[in-house]
């Protein structure tokens, strides 16, 4: 005998029972605040953008205009007569060579130091480790202008005035606090264990230094050259007081040539110049930006 099915007045029977509804199936819509607040971070960020290409677009368009103007706009004769006026001997090419002197060797000095200054900040823990860190740390906030009467009197006694070797010192110097710091922080990263054990093996220090913790935290020292190269690079006030001898200074001192008196410029040449400037810089980064990034994750090599 079939059962019969009966249901409430205006109601539709259903064949079982009615779950919760499907929420997940619903499209998500967000909520006006939510969309408002979108449109205002989209806002702003297009702000942002279009303030930093603006200069960049003006800087290759009045490279290739032999008319250039403060004005942004197209060349009407576009044309490489800038670069050619610009890549001279004395104008451009000794200035680069004179800047990767400069750069190069004060950040080889910088990383060398920073490590060996970091290494025992890193792995002893010494009494007074913080309160050197903190010295360091008030270090990085002093402005160049604050230091460079002494340091000009006292390179002057040392007849370090108009040296290369003296102003990469100080360039150097002026990018250790900030280095030892990141170094520290990087080295931070390498398992001490993987220490101990080269420790049991009879190595030194300075050995599992060599051997093992700098070859591990490479591309934080390669980060660390690099910041100090950057650094250095666009450092005009110390090159330009330590630095009498034209043959001597480096593009970012030189590149006031292009500037005349009452506020006049070359700028479709300072534009090149400019360029020519920024490309060494690039370079270095495209070159080892395959080191960078999270090289620091190493719980696996070390065991239980």
């Amino acid at each position: 005998m079939a059962a019969a099915t009966s249901s409430a007045p205006g109601t539709t029977p259903t064949s079982g029972a009615a779950g919760p509804p499907d929420r997940s199936s619903r499209p998500s819509v967000a909520s006006p605040r939510r969309r408002s607040s979108d449109v205002l971070v989209t806002a702003v960020l297009v702000v942002v953008a279009v303030l930093f290409a603006v200069p960049l677009l003006w800087l290759v368009l009045a490279a290739l205009d032999p008319a250039a103007s403060l004005q942004l706009s197209l060349p009407e004769d576009p044309g490489l007569d800038n670069f050619a006026a610009v890549l001279t001997v004395d104008t451009t090419l000794r200035p680069l060579l004179n800047s990767l002197v400069l750069c190069l060797s004060a950040s080889l000095i910088t990383v060398l130091v920073a490590t060996l200054a970091a290494y025992p900040l890193s792995r002893y823990q010494l009494r007074y480790g913080r309160p050197f860190l903190y010295t360091i740390l008030f270090a990085t906030g002093l402005p160049l202008t604050a230091v460079m009467v002494p340091v000009y009197s006292l390179f002057a006694r040392l007849d370090l005035v108009d040296t290369r070797y003296g102003t990469v010192l100080f360039l150097a110097a002026t990018s250790l606090p900030i280095a030892i710091w990141l170094t520290k922080s990087f080295m931070d990263g390498v398992p001490i264990q993987l220490e101990e054990a080269a420790w049991t093996d009879g190595a030194s220090a300075m050995q599992s230094l060599r051997s093992i913790v700098a070859p591990l935290m490479l591309p934080g020292m390669l980060v660390v050259g690099i910041f100090t190269f950057i650094t250095a690079w666009g450092n005009f006030f110390v090159p330009f007081v330590l630095l009498l001898s034209e043959d001597k200074l480096p593009a970012a001192v030189t590149i006031y040539q292009f500037f005349g008196q009452y506020g006049a410029a070359a700028y479709g040449q300072l534009a090149a110049y400019s360029l020519l400037y920024t490309l060494p810089v690039v370079v270095l980064y495209a070159v080892v930006s395959r080191w960078l990034g999270g090289a620091f994750t190493l719980g696996g090599g070390v065991k239980g």
